[in-house]
């Protein structure tokens, strides 16, 4: 396992991540001041490369340079903000996350145990149970 490929590739999706939210936000912002352009910057979202937000930056930035620079800067921001409580925050949401799986996992196992073993229980039982019909011959 490469822990140092393991962390950029981490941190590339999370930049595209940052890149769509920071989206988002100057959207919305923009729906409120220039509603043409919010309109512009949707309409150009969903038909560009998103999903990459490096390619996605490249991109705006070629057509709409006031944008790609505004949405660099939100990022930016973000980025800034968002990685303080990240560390703490993965670790703990996939450490309850973890134990909700395991728990549920447990939970489903048990029944399922718990349900073969009755109904191996009552096939015993009535296999072992005498016939009394045939007791009266």
């Amino acid at each position: 396992m490469d822990l140092k490929q393991v962390a950029k590739d981490t941190a590339k999706v999370l930049a595209s991540y940052l890149t769509y939210q920071s989206v988002r936000i100057v959207v919305a912002q923009l729906s409120e001041t220039n509603p043409a352009q919010a309109i512009w910057l949707n309409d150009f979202s969903t038909k560009g490369k998103i999903q990459d937000g490096e390619a996605y930056i490249q991109e705006l930035l070629r057509e709409n340079q006031d944008l790609g620079f505004r949405i660099m800067t939100v990022r930016e921001y973000l980025a800034h903000d968002v990685t303080e409580f990240l560390p703490e925050m993965v670790s703990t949401g996939i450490q309850q996350s973890n134990m909700e799986h395991r728990r549920q996992h447990l939970e489903r196992i048990t029944q399922l145990n718990w349900s073969v073993a009755s109904s191996n229980s009552e096939t015993s039982s009535i296999d072992s149970e005498p016939n009394l019909d045939n007791l009266s011959s």
